[in-house]
């Protein structure tokens, strides 16, 4: 919890969801403008497409049966096989009320150990995925197996781990052991053309492509194989069925180093080579789009005024195997051509790369009424794409910053924010990503905007699958915070959703000493209404000993650092919650407050007197009308005696009364 001296965040401004999309969010100048968690949304949308899509592979059935009656399976099975499919899908058959899903990252930084009681909350469900694990990890986290386990057990949460093929497995975890098997792959095949809309009649005729692919193919290049042919038929003439989709698919997996390095060497003006990779980038974006980004790429100055000099924009596509269709989207004629001229000029002109940087800013600011949010996106996602294909995801890292610095838009913002998500989502360098966000959230001087785009990547694109990670960045972001609330709402918001992350939060700020930002942090996450919540469980938070010390930690710290003023509202709720009829819920907030201002010394009479005084002033708005405050009032005043030994330690009967 040491804090670097010099760190700080700067300049913050507000987010806005920016409407109907499913992955788009939008930031803006408002910090209090409702937003709703669009790509949590979309982490739900993606296991609902792979449930949809999975064929069940050999012993799904046996792997769901362990499950259930064990709480835990561990799945073994060759790459390829779908086992972390199967593992994913698993656990979402779980999903209820309680609970929440989310993957266990032991040996990142600071997580918490797999033997930790709270990385389990109550209907939680838990994927361990270790597949890629070498064997010191797989050792390690084998040892810390059983007390995860019982948490699990406990807690009526699920487990799902996924162990690397081959490796030992310790004898006393042989019985949740299932053996995943890869499923036909012409079934997978055809599953994944059903569900993307294709005619029965058509992928269910034989083809002698489709025979030739599919034996021994992993399903992940099954699936994406299955897309190509769904693009393939999208993107077709009417009178080609089939047979052509397939045929197209095959060519778009083909290497087409060669062709496109023939084609860019006939290519001999810049202009030429200009359009095609604005193409390649903006593949599929309309056409007066892609004229303007060409332009941005050649010269950022404005146009030529012989603007009917040289080829009108069909000639040059054409020249390019490119043309524009009947919505004015330009698309080049083969499928995938695009990825194929994307990483030729990637890799073969190095010097393009900065410049390319510099150019989408440019063209994700455009203002075109045909520049959509979802074009917006693809560029960036193909740019970072390139950058992650070659092994450099740090400079996505310092595309995201140096799109967030000041001057800078709402456009920039977004595609910053588009960035990071395109590195988090990668297989490949997520861990790098998730890593960078706790360094830049910690301990890094943040420039510009950056802030607001790491609260919107926390909170709606890691909190989907990495709760605990995204609620202790949002946390050290909301302790850095000046002049804003953006990090610190973002912060209450995803704590509130499941009783474990408040449980986690409220334990970290009580760690040491609270600081004033942690005590600014407790006074927004401490509503009663939440710990007091027995809706998804049998047991409140505020019922809880640790939960206790925490908030009398936090309490105490308060009233005895912190001006009435400051936190007098949040104690007020506290009096109208009390009084709420909440029975001994309701005295244990009261027990709460005054166990914490005992805790002052030498000060404790004065910690009183507020407290008492605050009370009084909570009867003239409290939403139960002013006889019940009245009596929790008198409680209060009660208990407070019993502490400075001045009364006796059973109320008297006036005090609460014969409540209903």
């Amino acid at each position: 919890m040491n804090q670097h001296s010099s760190t700080w965040v700067e300049n913050l401004h507000g987010v806005a969801h920016m409407g109907g999309g499913d992955i788009y969010i939008g930031l803006g100048p408002h910090p209090h403008e409702t937003r709703k968690p669009a790509r949590r949304k979309v982490a739900e949308d993606q296991l609902l497409w792979l449930q949809r899509v999975l064929v069940a592979p050999r012993n799904m059935g046996e792997a769901r049966a362990t499950l259930a009656e064990t709480g835990t399976v561990i799945l073994e099975g060759a790459p390829g096989s779908g086992r972390t499919s199967a593992a994913q899908i698993l656990l979402r058959e779980y999903r209820g009320d309680s609970g929440a899903f989310h993957e266990l990252l032991p040996d990142e930084e600071d997580e918490l150990p797999l033997g930790d009681p709270a990385l389990v909350g109550a209907g939680d469900r838990l994927l361990l995925d270790l597949s890629t694990a070498d064997i010191t990890r797989w050792s390690k986290a084998q040892a810390d197996l059983s007390a995860l386990r019982e948490v699990v057990r406990e807690q009526r949460a699920h487990l799902v781990v996924v162990m690397p093929q081959g490796s030992a497995l310790d004898s006393g975890l042989l019985r949740f052991r299932v053996t995943i098997g890869q499923p036909d792959g012409m079934h997978v095949f055809r599953r994944h053309l059903r569900m993307h809309g294709l005619p029965y009649e058509q992928y269910m005729q034989p083809d002698a492509i489709v025979d030739e692919f599919l034996p021994g193919r992993p399903m992940r290049e099954i699936a994406d194989f299955a897309d190509l042919v769904r693009r393939a038929r999208e993107s077709a003439p009417p009178n080609e069925g089939f047979t052509q989709w397939c045929a197209a698919a095959r060519r778009a997996r083909n290497d087409r180093r060669k062709e496109v390095a023939e084609l860019v060497a006939g290519l001999h003006e810049p202009s030429q080579r200009a359009l095609l990779i604005s193409v390649a980038l903006l593949h599929e974006a309309h056409a007066d789009v892609i004229h303007h980004a060409t332009k941005l790429l050649l010269d950022p100055q404005p146009a030529d005024p012989r603007l009917f000099e040289g080829k009108d924009l069909a000639q040059r596509l054409s020249e390019i195997s490119a043309d524009t269709g009947p919505d004015g989207h330009v698309r080049f004629a083969e499928l995938d051509h695009d990825a194929a001229v994307r990483a030729h000029f990637w890799d073969h002109m190095p010097d393009l790369r900065a410049r390319l940087g510099t150019w989408a800013l440019s063209v994700v600011e455009l203002n075109d009424p045909h520049m959509t949010q979802a074009v917006r996106d693809g560029l960036v996602a193909r740019l970072a794409n390139q950058y992650l294909r070659t092994g450099r995801p740090e400079g996505v890292a310092a595309l995201a910053e140096d799109w967030s610095c000041v001057p800078t838009s709402r456009a920039a913002l977004e595609a910053a924010v588009q960035a990071l998500t395109t590195g988090l989502n990668d297989p490949a360098h997520g861990r790098s990503f998730r890593t960078w966000l706790y360094h830049w959230c910690a301990y890094r001087r943040l420039r510009g905007e950056f802030a607001q785009v790491l609260v919107r990547v926390c909170a709606d694109v890691l909190a989907a699958s990495h709760p605990d990670q995204a609620l202790l960045r949002l946390y050290y972001l909301a302790r850095r915070e000046r002049g804003s609330s953006l990090a610190l709402d973002a912060l209450h918001e995803l704590a509130a959703s499941t009783a474990r992350l408040l449980r986690r939060l409220l334990d970290r700020l009580a760690q040491s000493s609270p600081t004033q930002p942690d005590l600014t942090i407790f006074l927004h996450v401490c509503d009663p209404a939440r710990l007091t919540d027995s809706s998804a469980t049998t047991r409140t938070l505020v019922e809880e000993k640790s939960v206790q010390r925490s908030l009398t930690t936090c309490w105490h710290a308060v009233l005895a650092e912190l001006p009435q003023a400051v936190w007098q509202p949040r104690a007020e709720r506290w009096f109208h919650w009390a009084a709420d009829d909440t029975g001994h819920l309701g005295e244990l907030l009261l027990d709460l407050l005054v166990d914490a201002a005992e805790r002052c010394e030498e000060r404790r009479g004065e910690a009183f007197a507020a407290l008492y005084a605050v009370a009084r002033a909570a009867e003239r708005t409290a939403p139960g009308g002013p006889a019940r405050a009245v009596e929790t009032t008198d409680l209060l005043l009660h208990k407070i005696s019993v502490a400075q030994g001045l009364g006796p330690a059973a109320p008297s009967s006036s005090t609460r009364g014969d409540r209903p």
